[in-house]
């Protein structure tokens, strides 16, 4: 079945359960798991509980390949590195790199990049701008962070460079000869979800658009760059199809890679576009809602 015609399914409680009907559904043995971090792996203290530990685990042992698609850039994994035990490939930057965790914390290597263009960027930027004022980027490379002056202190980490962003994306600026893999965009005042769509609407063709935080914090990458483009070419490469795929997020740059997955699951705690998009349902983030469906996935290959 396919997350376009599936109706939802909603696990009964944390705990593994067969009240998801599956003897009657025709599914096809997933090959690989696609998941989200924040907000869906990870529980809101960004721990990743022993059993969702355990349930990877066990998912491998029983030879399904775990992907860890995130918004995140690559040099915050260690957080499921240092838990997990540097196994597997993490979609980095909403679709713009591949990194293999293989080396555990601290030595993760890029195995794909997909940059947006420094004048796709620009362009982004003065369109935004004009549709937006009071809007503040930060640029996130494979390697740096710089920002404007005026950026919030939203991340983990200090800036490289603060600068305006057409200083920051220009040709002999910071870093030029480092891929830019997306830029953030945020504004004190605008409804996260209208920004989103005016952003979308003002930038067209020229950039991707998605937002993954609950405040007005918006997240630019190449025209053709999301979790789901990088997820389905890494799939295409092993030859295995979206029936194949399940997949798991709570926000909306998760809609794309939800609705391309054979199943997908919104978590108890998803964005409401989000538990419209994806053909099942799970328990919250806190709840391990991931585990829960990992758990009953595998029950019933036994």
């Amino acid at each position: 079945m396919t997350s376009a015609t599936a109706q939802p399914e909603t696990p009964g409680s944390p705990q593994p359960s067969t009240s998801l009907e599956w003897e009657d559904i025709p599914v096809t043995p997933p090959r690989l798991i696609a998941t989200d971090l924040d907000g869906t792996l990870l529980r809101d203290d960004k721990s990743v509980s022993p059993r969702t530990i355990a349930a990877l685990a066990a998912a491998e042992e029983a030879g399904i390949e775990v992907f860890f698609v995130t918004g995140r850039p690559a040099r915050w994994m260690d957080v499921v590195s240092d838990h997990v035990h540097g196994h597997g490939l993490a979609i980095c930057g909403n679709g713009a790199a591949v990194v293999d965790l293989h080396g555990g914390a601290g030595a993760h290597r890029f195995v794909k990049v997909r940059e947006l263009a420094r004048q796709n960027a620009l362009d982004a930027v003065r369109l935004l701008r004009e549709a937006a004022p009071g809007t503040v980027y930060a640029v996130e490379q494979t390697y740096g962070f710089n920002q404007e002056p005026a950026y919030p202190k939203l991340h983990m980490e200090i800036p490289d460079v603060r600068a305006p962003a057409e200083e920051l994306l220009a040709p002999g600026g910071p870093a030029d000869d480092e891929p830019v893999l997306k830029i953030l965009a945020h504004h004190p005042e605008l409804d996260p979800d209208a920004f989103l769509t005016l952003a979308r609407l003002a930038i067209g063709t020229r950039a991707n658009v998605t937002r993954s935080s609950p405040s007005a914090l918006l997240e630019i990458s190449g025209p053709d760059v999301s979790k789901a483009s990088t997820l389905a070419l890494c799939c295409a490469e092993r030859g295995i199809s979206p029936e194949e795929v399940v997949a798991f997020g709570d926000m909306p740059n998760d809609i794309e890679m939800l609705t391309w997955a054979g199943r997908s699951y919104a978590m108890g705690n998803a964005h409401p576009d989000v538990l419209t998009a994806a053909s099942g349902r799970t328990v919250a983030n806190n709840e391990d809602g991931v585990a829960v469906v990992i758990e009953q996935l595998l029950s019933r290959r036994s």
